[in-house]
């Protein structure tokens, strides 16, 4: 029985209302790779140091998947997109082109001699750094057929082992689409060497139909998305392909038992409106059973400050060690979020450009959260008013609209650091700017000003370092 590839293309869609934080794509590509997932598909490189560290992120949390990210038809894209993705457990290059001749002239303005030479010497370009590369044909149901096999060929003579078809306008019927596969196995005998993977746009709603057919006339890896977008759903391919797999003769790797509850957190995670412009709409943090002791040397403690997304000099690095190894001395295990505050307390300190005032919080059961906060800058005061999802919500909003300065929320953390009623509380809070981590901590009887405390201290080391470059 043939086992079908699903390639999941969720985090390559790009419409108005469809974002993913930083955070957000990590938990995601977990979550993807959890259900069973062949290869996830990212987006091209295009701030580079911001999604080269998503690329490092996201491949170092994924063991099992494929992480497949598409090239740029030239050596520079090249060399910058492996550089991010040659540490993935199983890394995939893909060369995007346009394979019917009005896209050709009118996206890529070259001619088809031209599409055919650029394609085989950037195949051969990957090839010769991953050995895992995909061609994509875009397109490929409205080209000339005669180019079409000329441009399959040569992807697969330069070193593509998958060649993925798309039907990018989305307006073929099952039985035209599976017509269309048949001809391109009769016409390319070489298809049949490697993996014939197929995309299908949902524009007449027959994206998922045109998927199951094209399994049904031979092709191995199919691409999907887990949310619901312009592509062939993958819930619903995956029960047909589980359902139907004796007709088929073909099988997947989707844990179909799974499937519901998965795509539910999906949904949730990818829902445009999931945090009602919350700045606290953040993912879990999870670190149970991850812990640092006495016996870890400085590289070890450097290695566990990266993975929490810090990217330090060497000289906070040092600092860091020091402030963990009296702790460490004190006791038998550091945890991660131990680690954090350690981080935020001992790294990167900077003159503070934000100094907190007066803050009045208003809030209850039966009203809406409000924080009236006044801060000083360069020994002038500024202060805004602003009604949040929550005391802390209202508080980190009042902040935003007073400096001007909007950033992820990587992380918010609180711990008690003292007991009993007067209890001291401890806030540590993680803020992401242009790819890179920075936190704040704060101490204080009042939850609140505790957070606001450590929200102005990441705030300023941000600020700081802006000004700096």
């Amino acid at each position: 029985m043939k086992q079908i590839r699903i390639s999941d293309a969720t985090m390559k869609q790009t419409f108005e209302d469809f974002t993913l934080s930083f955070k957000e794509k990590i938990e995601l590509s977990k979550l993807l790779n959890k259900l069973g997932v062949d290869v996830i598909e990212l987006d091209f490189i295009r701030n580079a140091r911001i999604d080269s560290l998503q690329i490092k992120s996201i491949s170092s949390a994924v063991k099992d998947s494929i992480i497949a990210v598409p090239v740029e038809l030239n050596n520079e894209s090249i060399e910058k997109t492996w550089s991010a993705l040659q540490s993935a457990e199983k890394p995939r290059l893909q060369v995007c082109a346009p394979a019917s001749q009005v896209q050709i002239e009118y996206i890529s303005h070259k001619k088809p001699d031209a599409m055919l030479e650029t394609v085989k010497n950037t195949v051969s370009a990957c090839k010769k750094l991953c050995n895992d590369v995909e061609f994509v044909a875009e397109d490929a149901t409205r080209s000339d057929k005669a180019f079409l096999a000329q441009l399959v060929n040569g992807a697969i003579e330069a070193g593509a082992n998958t060649v993925t078809l798309c039907d990018t306008a989305g307006t073929m019927l099952p039985s035209e689409f599976a017509e269309f596969i048949k001809e391109q196995y009769e016409a390319i005998p070489e298809l049949k060497n490697v993996t014939l993977g197929i995309s299908c746009a949902n524009t007449i709603s027959m994206a998922d139909a045109c998927t199951v057919a094209a399994v049904a006339e031979g092709a191995s890896q199919i691409r999907c998305a887990a949310y619901p977008i312009d592509c062939a759903d993958l819930s619903n391919v995956a029960h047909v392909i589980s359902a139907k797999q004796d007709a088929l003769g073909a099988c997947c790797n989707i844990a179909v038992t799974q499937i519901s509850r998965i795509t539910d957190q999906i949904n949730w995670l990818c829902n445009p409106s999931k945090g009602s412009g919350s700045t606290l709409a953040i993912g879990d943090h999870d670190d149970s059973g991850v812990f640092l002791t006495s016996h870890d040397d400085e590289s070890a403690v450097s290695n566990a400050v990266e993975k929490l997304g810090y990217d330090l000099s060497e000289s906070d690095k040092g600092k860091v060690y020091a402030a963990f190894r009296q702790i460490a001395e004190r006791k038998e295990k550091v945890s991660y979020k131990e680690l954090d505050a350690i981080v935020a307390s001992s790294a990167m300190q900077v003159p503070p450009t934000y100094k907190l005032d007066t803050y009045v919080i208003t809030s209850g059961n039966t009203i809406s959260a409000t924080a009236h906060i006044k801060l000083e800058k360069n020994g002038h005061s500024v202060e805004g008013v602003y009604i949040g999802d929550g005391s802390i919500d209202a508080a980190f909003q009042a902040i935003e609209k007073i400096t001007g300065c909007h950033y992820e929320l990587d992380d918010f953390q609180l711990q008690a650091v003292t007991e009993g009623r007067e209890a001291m509380g401890q806030t540590v809070v993680k803020l992401r700017a242009n790819g890179k981590v920075y936190s704040g901590r704060g101490i204080s009887t009042d939850i609140v000003g505790a957070g606001i405390q450590a929200y102005l201290s990441a705030l300023n080391k941000i600020i700081y370092e802006e000004e700096a470059e």
